[in-house]
């Protein structure tokens, strides 16, 4: 189902911490005159209610899979909206973040299971204990040595996982870091985000870390990925989107929104980088920082959350609130 682009916007619900400070990099830089709009859709998830779904990726089928955190299920978004979902290991597993492995199934984390899941595109479940009691398993990205990488949110780990289950992990040296997302980078190596720690990290496959910390006005950093210049990543603060390059120079960009509260980020399908904006729209920059937002329908109530390009040319997100999954397609104006 469609909604509607207009009308009031609720305040939202703010899911990171915030801290105001010094301004880092540039400032906000505007959209030309007439950028595109957006054609955006919305599917609700029919199957289960209360499902706060959380981290999205694509599937080697062609759908959309999800990370139901607040029902301990797996959704499966087919891209006419038909929504089919799995259990986990439990109704209060929570599943966090979700991607699609190099053996054509879907790998997750489970947080408070403490758990790795992997689940076939038919449904077969499999699941690996984190050998780190309370790791709280977070972020999970697949690596380019041919295996599955995350976060331990609590143990301050980075984990390491084969098709095979073999878990290997490597300790973050900054202490009460809270690691929580983390990507694949152009430079054959993995990085991750601390938001404790106000740091952001490097690993590569030989397990190898080197921190990077943040300038003066960011905190708190959250979802991370590989784009045009470096990685970039959301953050709290007066310029809530960063981008990181292979020496550790950061650049901000403050999106044109005031009430903007940047959340999941991702590269889309035309080659920008697009961010889900828990105010209640999705945005999308380009490498010289002109962004473009595009409201979504009760977006502020909903709170956008995590995003993924699709394999038909849109970008789907996650409503966390919202209970849907949405698709938005930019079109000339």
């Amino acid at each position: 189902m469609s909604r509607a682009t207009t009308g009031g916007r609720r305040p939202v619900r703010r899911l990171l911490a915030a801290s105001l400070g010094g301004l880092i990099g540039v400032a906000a830089v505007a959209a030309p005159a007439g950028a595109d709009v957006g054609d955006v859709t919305v599917h609700p998830i029919t199957t289960t209610a209360g499902t706060l779904p959380a981290g999205i990726t694509t599937g080697p089928d062609g759908a959309l899979w999800f990370a139901g955190s607040g029902a301990g299920r797996i959704g499966r978004v087919s891209a006419a909206g038909e929504v089919t979902d799995f259990p986990a290991s439990g109704p209060d597993s929570l599943p966090l973040d979700i991607t699609a492995g190099p053996d054509r199934a879907l790998w997750f984390t489970e947080g408070r299971a403490n758990r790795i899941g992997r689940l076939t595109t038919s449904g077969r479940l499999t699941e690996f204990r984190v050998p780190t009691p309370d790791g709280f398993p977070a972020g999970i990205a697949a690596g380019p040595d041919g295996a599955l990488w995350f976060t331990e949110q609590h143990a301050d780990r980075i984990g390491r996982i084969t098709t095979s289950g073999r878990v290997t992990e490597y300790p973050v040296p900054t202490p009460d870091a809270a690691v929580r997302s983390i990507a694949a980078g152009a430079d054959g190596a993995l990085w991750f985000t601390e938001p404790a720690g106000g740091r952001i990290g490097r690993i590569g496959v030989d397990g190898r870390i080197t921190e990077f910390g943040l300038p003066p006005g960011g905190a708190f950093p959250d979802a991370i990925v590989a784009g045009p210049g470096g990685m970039w990543f959301t953050m709290s603060g007066p310029h809530p989107i960063g981008r990181i390059d292979s020496s550790g120079h950061v650049t901000g960009f403050r999106p044109p929104d005031p009430d903007s509260v940047p959340a999941g980020i991702a590269p889309g399908p035309d080659g920008r980088v697009w961010y889900a904006d828990q105010a209640g729209r999705i945005g999308r920059i380009d490498a010289g920082g002109a962004i473009t937002s595009f409201p979504v329908p009760d977006g502020g109530d909903a709170v956008p959350f995590r995003l993924t390009a699709g394999p038909d040319g849109g970008v789907w997100f996650t409503e966390l609130l919202g209970n849907a999954v949405g698709r938005v397609r930019a079109v000339p104006r």
